[in-house]
């Protein structure tokens, strides 16, 4: 009797235990490389950013982020865009918000492409995230690397973008309010001017 109920449990034991061909499958892929990235401009809109990268981004967004000991300015004349784009300048007093993406590493060079890396317009910085109660160090970002010494307004497409990203991705609102009323006053001041043209 006692040999028939070990006999019945090893048959048991037996049918839970899947074949080695089987627990294959049952394994997770082996993960691929990634990097942390952090978004101030129009990279916090996904829907922009897989026009350049080629793949949707939304699932690789972490949440809101801030870069603390910075300013946001508009700094450079894009001429690809036909318009004044976001910086970010060192600036104790003050902080940036944004979007920190986990981006896998095979986007990186498009990345670089988009920002205009290898041109010198943008370069890339690293820069500690304050996230979800947690900082995330060694988090890349892009910076101007030819500042110009006042601000040049966006056109309008670029004030879409920036805004959309911006309320997609849950930024506060009164940030986005701010950048809001930033950008328009900047489109106010160089309306008359045309200084956002002729940059």
């Amino acid at each position: 009797m006692s040999h028939q109920s070990s006999h019945s449990h090893h048959r048991w034991v037996q049918s839970h235990n899947p074949p080695k061909s089987e627990l294959k499958l049952l394994q997770k892929p082996q993960k691929e490389p990634m990097f942390y990235y952090f978004a101030y401009g129009s990279c916090m809109c996904p829907v922009d950013l897989k026009r350049s990268l080629g793949e949707n981004t939304h699932p690789y967004i972490i949440s809101p982020g801030i870069l603390k000991g910075y300013k946001l300015g508009f700094y450079l004349y894009y001429h690809m865009r036909q318009s004044g784009v976001l910086d970010i300048v060192k600036d104790p007093r003050t902080s940036v918000k944004g979007v920190l993406y986990q981006l896998p590493w095979r986007l990186s060079e498009a990345l670089d492409i988009r920002e205009g890396v290898s041109q010198g317009v943008y370069r890339q910085e690293l820069v500690d995230i304050h996230c979800q109660d947690q900082i995330y160090k060694n988090v890349r970002t892009y910076v101007v690397v030819n500042k110009l010494a006042e601000e040049v307004a966006p056109n309008d497409w670029y004030f879409n973008i920036v805004l959309r990203g911006a309320v997609t991705c849950g930024l506060p609102e009164e940030y986005c309010w701010n950048l809001f009323n930033h950008m328009h006053q900047l489109q106010q001041r160089y309306q008359d001017t045309g200084t956002s043209r002729s940059a």
